[in-house]
This record gives structure tokens, sequence and C-alpha cells, in this order.
């Protein structure tokens, strides 16, 4: 199993924030993990709008971990500045991106690029066919609904990795899941806010619709997130210490009026993706997981989430002492684009 640490919102100020995301992508790479990923929200308290560029200073400062977007909004971009963001990136990062797109949320979105519900998912789709024939073809000839159309355009600078992996990361949408399986794409199953069984029914549809668009079932690629990650030597110490952080985050869910899923972590623990405990209880509920999912990538938090900075680096360096040998053994993961596993 390959596993990819995903950066979250938090509450220090926005430099602090930039430059907490950077060391934990030294970091991530200092401990081997395989990947590190940047969303992109348009909202508070979120701060990566901008992926492309924060993820272009982390290639600058790192030389073999694999960066992801987690997501690309395709939905609110011109696919043409999109192409030309990340064909830059990928020669910059030497062939180490990964791209995870999706439609986004946020209510912010709306307002500031003029999406709205009814028509996010065909924009998705549009601005993704579109996309991916500029990262396939030197010229193209096209015409959609949402930009000026193109005669014979040619987009510069021409990508290093012909072509390069795109993941569809998807939370509930099954227009994102058909939208991969159609392409052949490998599916991200967010797998962050409710318990296992939505997430697995979208999985399955994306391995029937797989299968209707004629490809190898043996072929089908699958990434799932976690709510959490905290591991200790003895799972006792573990959940004590990471009680207050998750009663905070019920507290914030309780500010902004959203109903809790899990009313404590006992609850979350025995019903949902958050990893805490001992090493042997992280494994076994991964693997819990996979059997459900059979997914081959997984990632976690790569902010500290209120733990302090010796803590996270303890938990980080015990998940790859303990826990990802024992992942990486178990379930066998097919090898990144540029050669990583």
């Amino acid at each position: 199993m390959a596993i990819t640490l995903i950066v979250h919102d938090g509450r220090k100020s926005t430099n602090e924030r930039f430059q907490e995301v950077i060391s934990n992508a030294v970091l991530a790479e200092e401990l081997g993990f395989d990947g590190f990923g940047v969303g992109e929200r348009h909202e508070r308290p979120f701060i990566s709008s901008s992926p492309p560029v924060v993820l272009s200073h982390i290639a600058a400062k790192t030389s073999r971990i694999q960066l992801f977007t987690a997501v690309t909004t395709l939905s609110l971009l011109d696919p043409v500045r999109a192409y030309e963001d990340y064909a830059t990136l990928d020669h910059l990062s030497g062939g180490r991106l990964e791209l995870i797109i999706g439609k986004g949320n946020g209510a912010a979105q709306a307002q500031l690029f003029h999406v709205t519900a009814e028509d996010q998912w065909d924009r998705n789709r549009e601005s993704y066919e579109l996309f991916r024939r500029l990262w396939r073809e030197d010229k193209v000839t096209w015409e959609g609904r949402f930009r000026p159309s193109l005669t014979d355009a040619e987009t510069w600078p021409r990508p290093l990795q012909q072509p390069i992996r795109v993941w569809h990361g998807s939370a509930t949408s099954k227009e994102s899941v058909d939208l991969a399986a159609r392409y052949g794409d490998p599916l991200f199953s967010a797998n962050v806010t409710n318990p296992i069984d939505p997430y697995a029914e979208l999985i399955d549809y994306y391995r029937e619709r797989w299968a209707h668009y004629g490809h190898d079932p043996a072929d089908a690629l699958i990434g799932a997130g976690s709510a959490g990650y905290y591991a200790t030597k003895n799972s006792q110490d573990a959940v004590e210490t990471y009680r207050p952080i998750f009663d905070a985050r019920l507290e914030t869910f309780k500010k902004y009026g959203v109903p809790p899923v899990f009313h404590s972590l006992e609850d979350a623990i025995e019903r949902s993706s958050i990893l805490v405990g001992s090493p042997q209880q992280v494994i076994d509920k991964v693997l819990r997981y996979h059997e459900r999912f059979g997914h081959e990538v997984m990632h976690l938090h790569a902010d500290a989430d209120g733990l302090t900075g010796a803590q996270h680096r303890e938990a980080l360096e015990l998940f790859q002492s303990e826990i990802a040998p024992v992942l990486r053994k178990e379930i066998p993961s097919r090898p990144f684009p540029g050669g990583s596993s």
C-alpha cells in the first residue's frame, strides 16, 4: 500500500500555515512517505486556493516524494490555464505530479466563480475532457458550453509525463465515479465524513461502471482517505491524547450548526475511518477497510491537527516504522508513474 499525507485546514495565521505546509512536506519525504497532497478550496479556513503554486515550492524543497492535488477543482477553472499551470509543475517536479480532480465544495466558490449546483457536474466533465486532450495532443480543435472554442490550439509547455495519471476524487458523486470509469482513470474516495457503507457503495458502483465501459477489472485502481490519525505504543495513551482534539472538532461542528455523524471519539474509532490507537489497531482497521474497498493508496492528515510538533512527528515516525511496512507487505500497490511504490 502507498501512503500519502494530505493537507487539511488549520487555525494559525496564513503565513504560519504556509510555512507549516512546506515543513510537513519536507518531513513527509524525510520519513519516507510516498506522496504529499495539497487541496484546492476558496474560502476560510482553507488556505490552498492555488495548489500549483504551493506544490511548485514543495517541488523545489524535495526530490523524491509524489506531489498530489487533492483536489483540483476543474469545474471552476479554465482547463487551458489549468493545463498550462500543471504542465509547468510537471516539469518543475521532475514528473512527480499526480492530479486528483473534482467539482469542489463550499458556498464561496459559487459566488466567486458563478458555478451553480445545476451546472457544476457538467463543467467538471467538460473541463476534464478538454484538459485530457490538451495534455495528450499537440494541437486541439474543440467546442463546448463553458469556454470559448479552440481551433488548432497549441498549448505550451508540453508536459513531461505522457500521459499523466489523473484520479477522480469523490465523496458522494456518482457523476465523478462514472467519469473516472469511462476514461479508465483511478478513483480516490474521500472516506472521511461518514461510516464505511456509502463509500463502499460508491466504489462498488465504480467497479460496475468500469466493467460496463469495457475495462479489465484487474486494472481498476482505488485510493481512500482517513478522518484523522494518531498512534502511540499504548492505545490508551493515544485515545486520551486525541480526545480533546476530537472534542474540539465536535464543538466546531456545533458552532457552525453541522450535526456530528460520530458523537464521541469511541464512536468514531468504532465506525469511522479515523485511525487512533496502537500500531496493531491501526493496521487491523486499514486491513478491514481494504477488505471492503480493495484500495491500494491511502492518505493521512499531514497537519498536526492539535497535536504538539513532537507528538505529530513521533506518530508519523511510528507509522513508518511499525505500520507502513505491514501495510505495504499485506496490500501490494502498483508503482507510481515516476517509479515510486
